[in-house]
């Protein structure tokens, strides 16, 4: 048809898809959208729970989410070694699509209470890195090396586009349906993923029977393990550790940031539709700009200079941002700070890093990545949120925090560094091994 052979068209120059990627490439566009999406419509919500209690509460809240996330690692490895992995993952999303309707109710009956403002906090801080970390293991199992250099970009940018469609939502339907109607909105969305989720493992199937390149993995199994297996790869890979340390690192500055831009919102703003309303709009302005880098430019660049640049661009940006920040102070300043923050973590390192896992393991992937995605992105908030907590309680104001952030981006950009020179090294292990694989002309059967 000519309107599919178009689109087709429009896709492949927009990310490099060969013509069999195309529809699984598209799949994968429109499912990151819908989930970011909703994430951005939860989102607000969540922050809006943080002014409740206000900055000093803050490490608080976060000490009560690593912990939580402590616990869920291991439930979703036990879950990972029970479950089909073709069940495991769509199953994920039904479970929390219930929980959002448990809230739902909770938020109608009690809408001021603190206890409640707490627990979606706690929640929703859980299950946002599981989202997004399910997600991309999902296409780091789909997509091979290769494959991922030119698309992930691409797919990232639905990720950017659904972000800018969340804070929209939000803006326009939370004083008429308020706090607990968005719920509702949301829960659509992770219907719509879950069909999308669906349609995805059948795409992976078909890539693989299409390509002796593609990845060679099936989803018809578990993965046998106990459930701190994940943290037992972990500690046994160096790969995997500096993938954690860049993790780590990558988290001390985003919450930096974010302890000043909640600051800034609880003292200028009054009502918690407004401050609501604040935080989408920066959101939408962070998601623009960062929809725009991945369609325009980081495809292209993972593809001409590698991943090793992509990886450190982001410390080297946060670490000029942190010396603005100590010599000239004020609140222009610090909030396009925080969004230059958001902007290259989402543009341009979570894309490059999420590409590192492509020459992984299927036990890493599903397992160690997730320990990563979500118990080390956690002990990153918890510990950043107490220095930075032990840091003014020593005097040292907002300097001494900003030479911490430069400290921190210098060590994130010698991690990012290795971990880029290690992924080549992997990278042109698995071409040879495919190249060797592939058989040098098209095999005919016999008549």
């Amino acid at each position: 048809m000519p309107g599919r052979q178009l689109l087709a068209k429009l896709i492949g120059a927009t990310s490099g898809a060969e013509p069999h990627e195309t529809k699984a490439a598209l799949l994968a566009f429109l499912c990151n959208f819908v989930l970011l999406a909703s994430y951005y419509v939860l989102r607000p919500m969540r922050d809006t729970m943080a002014t409740v209690f206000g900055v000093a509460a803050l490490q608080n809240l976060f000490t009560g989410t690593f912990v939580l996330t402590l616990l869920c690692a291991p439930l979703f490895a036990w879950a990972a070694a029970r479950v089909r992995l073709e069940r495991l993952l769509p199953g994920v999303f039904w479970f929390l699509l219930s929980n959002l309707l448990i809230f739902y109710f909770l938020f109608r009956a009690a809408p001021q209470d603190r206890w409640l403002a707490a627990a979606f906090f706690w929640w929703f801080s859980v299950i946002n890195l599981f989202l997004v970390s399910i997600f991309w293991t999902l296409m780091a199992d789909v997509f091979s090396s290769g494959q991922a250099t030119r698309l992930f970009a691409f797919i990232a940018a639905g990720g950017s586009a659904g972000a800018i469609a969340g804070p929209l939502l939000t803006a326009g339907f939370v004083r008429s349906v308020g706090v607990a109607g968005m719920l509702l909105v949301a829960g659509a969305g992770f219907l719509l993923v879950i069909l999308l989720v669906h349609l995805l493992m059948r795409e992976k199937a078909r890539l693989r029977a299409a390509s002796p390149r593609a990845q060679k993995t099936t989803l018809d199994h578990p993965l046998p393990g106990h459930p701190l297996r994940g943290f037992a790869l972990l500690f046994k890979s160096p790969f995997l550790l500096n993938q954690a340390a860049f993790m780590l690192l990558m988290t001390w500055i985003a919450t930096l940031f974010y302890f000043l831009q909640t600051d800034i919102v609880a003292k200028t703003f009054s009502g918690m539709e407004n401050r609501a309303i604040a935080f989408a709009d920066v959101d939408l302005f962070v998601n623009a700009a960062t929809a725009a880098i991945l369609i325009l430019g980081l495809g292209r660049s993972l593809q001409r200079f590698g991943v090793t640049p992509c990886l450190m661009l982001t410390p080297l940006l946060m670490g000029l941002a942190c010396l603005g920040i100590a010599m000239a102070p004020s609140f222009l300043l610090i909030q396009a700070a925080r969004s230059a923050q958001r902007i290259s973590q989402y543009a341009i390192a979570r894309p490059s890093r999420e590409v590192l896992f492509t020459v992984m393991d299927q036990q890493s992937k599903y397992k160690a990545k997730n320990v990563i995605d979500t118990a080390v992105y956690r002990f990153g908030d918890l510990t950043a949120a107490w220095l930075q907590a032990g840091l003014r309680g020593a005097g040292l104001g907002l300097v001494g925090v900003m030479g911490f952030g430069m400290a921190v981006s210098a060590a994130w950009g010698v991690v990012a560094w290795a971990l880029g020179h290690r992924y080549e090294t992997l990278r042109r292990h698995d071409q040879t091994a495919a190249a060797q694989a592939e058989p040098p002309w098209p095999l005919r059967s016999r008549p």
